[in-house]
């Protein structure tokens, strides 16, 4: 006779040091919703989303990000500020205390993997303490099928515990909270902190260290999108510069928003099954594909709800980086299975609140290798009366705080591909024009996806260019639907001194933020340099 009761699925975790612990396995995201109602660690929204709060940490935590020092990385991580080392015996000793802690307690266990190319598939299993933990890791992680499971064998393990607070003194981390990678026995450990972001920049750092060593393969911090002749376009850019709203593309299909590969056979793919969008202030009107993705299976974090569960986006009292996790099919325009090949044109997004920057120019290998390492954008000093000065902030290969080895590697892999695929490389700001912040006006977003539409049809490729005085960027002279003067940022400027002294001063802070690499950097590099 055979017995039909529905058995819930589930797993060891012993040969992980996890004793005794109920492990409800590969959970639907309902059921997984169901359970973090029923311990009250979150609300149901107007969405029909859940509504979490992550705790004390509403963003990464950088300073207590560890990859520990060993044989396979003690040569070739660039350690510093944004790779600190972790010795391996407190790591030991550290994951044995955590795995001691989750004993005995309901923990959610998820397989899924990373890539998908499967050339270069990244299996992982996820040990989470919280449900809502491992609903996160549902979104964001490719989903693998039931068929996959019976043998299913990890290449990593992430451990997520927030609840478990650290003892710096004891166990080496600077304070409780720590997210440490371990690339010998392939662990991710995360712990003292709720915030989801860690475990997915945690794959994501792993990648960025595993696939230019091991695989050929230059990881990205960027979105991508294919147009319906098989181009691929990749997108760069820092927070605020636009890189979610103008890769989201009616007339193309998103391939991912935030992390891809480059294969040696010139095809791209996410790394990701999701997408981890900021919401504040977020609409239906700007935002329409982030905003209807909102429903049931979705994770509104660290936001606002009324008594009817209605979400205020404008309410930055818990934090300003308010997100929505979810997975990638609650998009419509979408690249099934999230690839692409022949990647033509590489945007490089820029907001520059100095206004000097060409609202657009095509970059030379050496300049795309030097304004890649740089990873230029700026933002507006706070908002007290008469402070409107811009500020220039710099991260490398527009992530630097997921990137293991030297920036400059990175670089000239990507210049090695610009080359051997002959891809165009367009730096484009979306920032200001007629005068820095507080003078001139920000770049129309009109103008700009005008100037990016061209640029992908292929319609920049035999117009006239002039070069900027001081920055010895190609900028068109011509661009259909932008106005010709606005393609030459001086025009732009009444007071034509004026614009020469602001754009010398941002040329000085790129030479200044670059100095640290140009012991590595290589004479094609350091030729993309500004002019003067």
């Amino acid at each position: 006779m055979v017995d039909n009761t529905q058995i819930t699925k589930t797993i060891s975790l012993e040969d992980y040091g996890i004793k005794n612990a109920t492990v409800h396995y590969q959970l639907s995201p309902q059921e997984l919703q169901e359970e973090t109602l029923r311990l009250g660690q979150g609300v149901e929204s107007s969405f029909g989303a859940l509504a979490i709060n992550t705790g004390e940490f509403t963003g990464r935590s950088p300073k207590d990000r560890f990859i520990v020092k060993d044989e396979i990385t003690k040569d070739k991580v660039w350690w510093g500020d944004i790779n600190i080392p972790f010795d391996p015996e407190k790591f030991d000793k550290l994951y044995k205390k955590v795995t001691d802690y989750l004993g005995g307690k309901e923990i959610y266990a998820r397989d899924a993997y990373a890539c998908a190319d499967d050339n270069y598939r990244l299996n992982i299993r996820v040990v989470n303490e919280y449900p809502w933990s491992n609903l996160f890791a549902f979104n964001m992680f490719l989903r693998a099928d039931d068929s996959e499971l019976n043998d299913f064998k990890e290449d990593w393990l992430i451990v997520n515990a927030p609840g478990f607070k650290a003892d710096p003194e004891v166990d080496g981390t600077r304070q409780e909270n720590f997210a440490i990678l371990n690339f010998s026995k392939k662990i991710a450990l995360i712990g003292g902190t709720g915030y989801t972001g860690e475990i997915k920049k945690g794959i994501f750092s792993a990648l960025n260290f595993i696939l230019p060593v091991y695989k050929n393969t230059l990881p990205m911090h960027c979105s991508a999108n294919v147009g319906e002749d098989g181009d691929t376009a990749i997108f760069f850019g820092l927070s605020g510069t636009g890189k979610t709203t103008l890769s989201a593309d009616p007339d193309r299909k998103l391939i991912g928003d935030d992390e891809h590969g480059w294969t040696a056979e010139n095809t791209i793919f996410n790394f990701e099954g999701g997408c981890y969008a900021k919401v504040i202030n977020l609409s239906e009107e700007n935002e329409p594909d982030i905003y209807r993705a909102i429903k049931p299976g979705a994770i509104l974090e660290n936001v606002v709800l009324d008594e009817e569960g209605n979400v205020d986006f404008s309410n930055t009292s818990i934090t300003q980086n308010t997100r929505v996790s979810y997975p990638i099919y609650h998009i419509k325009n979408i690249q099934e299975p999230s690839t692409g090949k022949n990647p033509k044109n590489i945007f490089f997004l820029t907001a520059d609140a100095f206004g000097v920057l060409p609202p657009i120019s095509k970059l030379t290998p050496g300049q795309a290798a030097y304004h890649f390492i740089s990873g230029y954008t700026a933002k507006v000093a706070g908002t007290e009366a008469g402070v409107d000065e811009p500020v220039p902030s710099f991260s490398a290969c527009f992530g630097a705080p997921f990137m293991p080895l030297h920036p400059t590697e990175y670089a000239e892999m990507l210049s090695e591909k610009m080359k051997a695929a002959n891809v165009n490389v367009w730096l484009v700001n979306t920032g200001w024009t007629g005068g820095p912040y507080g003078v001139g006006s920000r770049m129309k977003l009109k103008y700009t996806r005008a100037m990016i539409s061209a640029a992908l049809q292929g319609k920049l490729e035999d117009v006239e260019y002039e070069k900027h005085e001081i920055f010895g960027l190609r900028m068109p002279k011509t661009c259909e639907g932008v106005p010709a003067e606005v393609l030459n940022p001086k025009n732009t400027w009444t007071d034509k001194e004026a614009y020469d002294r602001k754009a010398k001063e941002l040329s000085n802070f790129f030479r200044k933020n670059f100095s640290k690499f140009e012991e590595y950097a290589n004479e094609e590099i350091m030729n993309g340099a500004p002019i003067e």
